[in-house]
């Protein structure tokens, strides 16, 4: 298999240099949502949140999914909607910048929560898991109902790219229009992203108190679920994954619950949605190896770059991001393939 080089698929793409003292993978991966780049973004995105209004979309047989909505006066450029990563929020840093920057160059931006994800713990009794793909189906096709635009493009970062990707796969058979898709470093292949995670106690210890917290919150909502008491015992994402997912996922072990939601193997050979992967070399928890497990459909284009870490991308020390002009260009009519 070619992996792409960041020129690939537009002559005009920049290649993503960051600035010197940038360059680590896990500066770049933590800066993508934490720190101070928080705040930054926060007040970056006054416009963006001066015109937004939260949503609730009914995706069917009760389901309802939370999103938060943001029309340009203009909308010229068309809509964008933006899908954050496992734990991540509409809110998160990655997402409200990428979001800020292309409502500031002429978009409409819808940001979707996930199930359980933002303040979307009370809408749905069932818990969360990533295999909840026609739920998520259901809200693309209800957002494009209730917002036509010229143009609509899909974005996802992370399990959120990892959506996006599977989305495209499902729009044809759904009548969902998406011009472009893209995913900014998606899970590949789940099990070895959790077995990346296990391995570092910082990322390990990171995911694990994001789940734990989303778990009980949504008791909060729905305490007959009852698994509190074995909450509090569990202390890896291992032991959590082998306790909720036989129980709550409908699934009967942990390999098949992630081998569900992979995307490697022939998983994506159906794709005829214009779709585009940007994932790093360094990603700490997306190993690039897995680039090579993909199929390779013509709908595809894989953009490589050497540093990036996951979701970062931080070109400057006023930490912009790279992804957010990589996704306006990607976004552009005049450059769709």
């Amino acid at each position: 298999m070619t992996v792409a080089q960041p020129l690939n698929c537009d002559e005009a793409a920049p290649e993503f240099r960051p600035a010197r003292g940038l360059g680590n993978a896990h500066l770049q991966s933590f800066l993508a949502s934490t720190g101070p780049r928080r705040a930054l973004t926060s007040r970056r995105a006054h416009a963006l949140r001066a015109a937004a209004r939260e949503e609730l979309l009914d995706c069917g047989e009760g389901i309802r999914l939370h999103g938060v909505y943001s029309p340009h006066p203009r909308a010229e450029r068309g809509l964008a909607i933006l899908i954050h990563g496992w734990h991540g929020t509409a809110d998160s840093a990655y997402l409200l910048s990428a979001a800020t920057y292309l409502f500031g160059r002429g978009f409409s931006v819808f940001r979707l929560h996930l199930r359980d994800h933002g303040p979307s713990h009370h809408l749905n009794r069932e818990l969360f898991n990533s295999a909840r793909l026609p739920e998520v189906v259901a809200a693309v096709r209800r957002i494009t109902a209730l917002h036509p635009h010229g143009r609509t493009f899909l974005g996802g970062f992370s399990l959120g790219g990892n959506f996006a990707l599977r989305v495209a796969l499902a729009a044809p058979a759904a009548g969902i229009a998406l011009d472009r898709v893209v995913a900014v470093c998606p899970v590949l292949d789940p099990a070895r992203t959790m077995e990346a995670l296990e391995r570092s106690p910082v990322y390990h210890e990171y995911f694990r108190r994001k789940w734990r917290h989303a778990l009980l919150q949504k008791l909060l909502h729905f305490p007959d679920h009852g698994y509190g008491e074995e909450l509090r015992q569990l202390r890896s994402l291992g032991a959590m994954n082998q306790f909720f997912v036989p129980r709550y996922t409908g699934f009967a072990d942990t390999p098949s619950y992630l081998d569900a939601y992979a995307i490697t193997g022939e998983r994506l050979a159906g794709l005829t949605m214009p779709s585009h992967i940007i994932t790093s070399r360094d990603d700490p928890v997306i190993p690039a190896a897995d680039l090579a497990r993909l199929a390779r459909p013509p709908a595809l284009t894989i953009e490589l770059t050497e540093r990036g870490g996951h979701c970062g991308f931080i070109m400057d020390w006023r930490l912009h991001s790279w992804i957010d002009g990589r996704l306006d260009q990607l976004f552009h009519p005049g450059r769709l393939p």
